[in-house]
């Protein structure tokens, strides 16, 4: 349980088509424009632009990369504040394939316990909040986390109440259905992994009622709407010292790989104890052990007591860490698959618990971290995707002539990319797994972002799953405000970009 706790102008363009790395290895760097607010709960919008909660109030703000498309440089300003009196903390929340926004619950409401059932609609064209009912007979949402399913439909968890309880969205009419038969235990802290065939993988926590072992993990089959187990983890991953009764029950982001593999993080809180973490392989469905974090500077119970995660362009997952439950220390590690490898963490990182932390996937194929503070960082990672991972737009079925202003369908393959992007141990979930089309002007180099929405597959359904095979499509809003005049145009997805095509913008 969590206490209160963005000729040379040709080359810009090519540079931000193939996304940034950093060849004299991984840095952080602080935002030129840092908030001015207390930032937390980033979600990246599908018109390039991030917004930001500020913690524990009704206000948000939106972060706009500068005219190079560079959000290092970027600004703040405020958006539509929330109804009145939902000013949550810890909370579920996404974005909806029209590029609208749902947040969900709060652990703090107002400043205080709440485990509140609010929630709010953001409608991101016409910057309004309007309030939505939780679903009938829930006591609790809280810190759980939600999702949004490969149909498209958004998927909220009940942290507490018993029997478990989860549903599932209408947008049109902001009803709930409920799903999730079969659960093992409740959903407090446990986040939700999408996996390749379109389910949700999960590593429980209070399961010693039913489980001796504390290892069970769980499937949710979509098609279903049912819950069944995904064997044992091997070792244990939630927190359970110095007892059940006096845990945290706190456990890990777990993150999908391109290769199919699910690196899984735990938390301890044993003294001298590091983090155990697992491997799921989605291809074979089973669990192999992980090696836990190492010591880094004689620091020996590092771990992931609700902490975030995020899978870099390269492969790697990004990590943050920090000693025994919820103490200050950050130290940050890249996973490879293979090994946990240490990496440098931001200036803060000694005053600060990897709880505070929320990282998001920006379309450079950096990372955004903020800190339910007043400092944000953006994460330039080394090395480059592999070709097979990056989005491809189909350029004889789209079109390439366009008028400022106007909505076009633009085709391609692997626009909902290789993983969900950012997770973390439950409640902030940070998806990026949709196409974001930048356009960079060949004579002035400035960098433009449209609008996307409503993803589909070949059979023209909604499909916002992962690692999904055959074309896809996405309706693109070209900005009214862009500069005309020959451009090139990429799509990105979870900071991978496609090879880039020329435009001509009317």
């Amino acid at each position: 349980m969590k206490i209160l706790r963005t000729f040379v102008m040709a080359l810009l363009g090519l540079s931000l088509a193939a996304g940034i790395a950093n060849a004299q290895g991984p840095t952080w760097t602080a935002l030129t424009h840092q908030p001015t607010f207390s930032a937390s709960n980033p979600l990246l919008l599908t018109d390039g632009t991030v917004i930001a909660h500020q913690t524990s109030s009704v206000n948000w703000w939106r972060l706009t990369p500068d005219i190079n498309g560079n959000y290092i440089n970027g600004t703040w300003s405020a958006i539509a504040p929330l109804p009145a009196g939902y000013a949550p903390l810890y909370f579920g929340s996404a974005v909806l394939p029209d590029g609208n926004v749902i947040i969900e619950g709060g652990e703090y409401n107002l400043g205080n316990d709440a485990w509140t059932t609010l929630g709010a609609y953001y409608d991101s064209v016409a910057n309004t909040w309007i309030s939505v009912t939780p679903p009938a007979g829930w006591g609790y949402i809280g810190d759980a986390a939600g999702i949004v399913l490969p149909n498209g439909t958004y998927m909220q968890t009940d942290c507490c109440d018993q029997p478990p309880l989860a549903a599932l969205f209408d947008e049109t009419t902001k009803t709930w259905t409920p799903t999730g038969a079969g659960k093992a235990d409740i959903y407090d802290e446990e986040g939700l992994t999408l996996m390749p065939n379109g389910n949700l993988l999960t590593v429980d926590a209070y399961v010693f009622s039913y489980d001796a072992t504390g290892t069970n993990s769980e499937i949710y089959n979509t098609a279903a709407g049912t819950w069944s187990s995904a064997g044992s983890t091997i070792q244990q991953l939630w927190d359970s010292y110095p007892n059940e009764a006096n845990a945290s029950y706190e456990v890990g982001p777990a993150s999908l790989r391109p290769d199919g593999t699910v690196i899984a993080t735990g938390a301890t809180g044993a003294p001298g104890t590091p983090g155990r973490a697992a491997v799921y392989n989605t291809h074979t469905g089973t669990w192999s052990p992980a090696p836990s974090f190492p010591t880094v500077s004689g620091v020996n119970n590092l771990d992931c007591s609700d902490a975030p995660a995020a899978l870099l362009p390269n492969g790697n997952v990004l990590v943050s860490t920090s000693p025994g439950i919820f103490n200050n220390g950050v130290k940050m590690f890249e996973w490879d698959g293979t090994n946990w490898n240490n990496v440098p963490a931001t200036a803060r990182a000694a005053r600060e618990s990897s709880y505070v932390e929320n990282f998001l996937v920006l379309p450079t194929g950096q990372v955004l971290a903020t800190d339910n503070g007043r400092f944000a960082y953006v994460y330039t990672p080394t090395g480059a995707a592999n070709p097979a991972w990056a989005p491809q737009i189909i350029a004889m079925q789209s079109v390439t002539n366009y008028t400022r202003g106007g909505a076009y369908t633009v085709y391609g393959t692997r626009f909902n990319g290789m993983a969900q992007g950012a997770v973390y141990g439950d409640d902030v979930q940070a998806a990026s797994n949709y196409p974001i089309v930048r356009f960079t002007n060949n004579s002035t180099g400035h960098v433009f972002y449209g609008r996307t929405s409503n993803m589909k597959d070949s059979t023209g359904n909604l499909n916002y799953g992962v690692q999904t095979p055959g074309v896809m499509s996405t309706t693109l809003q070209v900005p009214a405000g862009m500069e005309t005049g020959l451009s090139s145009m990429v799509v990105t997805v979870n900071g991978i970009a496609s090879n880039p095509i020329n435009v001509n913008i009317h």
